[in-house]
């Protein structure tokens, strides 16, 4: 049976280094953020997920796809409608980075002159 060697992020040959950098890049946090179990639109992804251009949501939701984070559902009809979700990973890694951000509101709402 071969070793199973532990992940490693701050190894840059680990694998896990490839899921680190697409989750925890800008655009990344943000859309994860975003995302919900129940399915949404990409049109509505993006008015959610302010500043972010259409090319560059794509090419994230593919890559959270990749990771296993995000479910794309296409349906055949005329036109096309693609629906985004959170699997149950995305959901779990979803909810941490969300309570990070609340976190992150607490101390700047700490930093605000009284």
């Amino acid at each position: 049976m071969p070793e199973t060697i532990p992940f490693d992020v701050f190894n840059p040959g680990c694998p896990s280094r490839k899921a680190f950098d697409q989750i925890f890049s800008r655009w990344g946090i943000l859309t994860l953020s975003r995302l919900t179990p129940e399915p949404q639109r990409f049109g509505v992804l993006r008015r959610a997920v302010g500043g972010i251009s259409e090319r560059m949501l794509s090419q994230t939701l593919k890559a959270l796809e990749e990771e296993g984070l995000v479910t794309r559902t296409e349906w055949d009809e005329k036109p096309p409608r693609v629906e985004y979700s959170l699997s149950e990973s995305g959901l779990r890694i979803s909810q941490s980075l969300n309570s990070v951000i609340q976190d992150l509101y607490g101390e700047l709402d700490k930093r605000r002159p009284g």
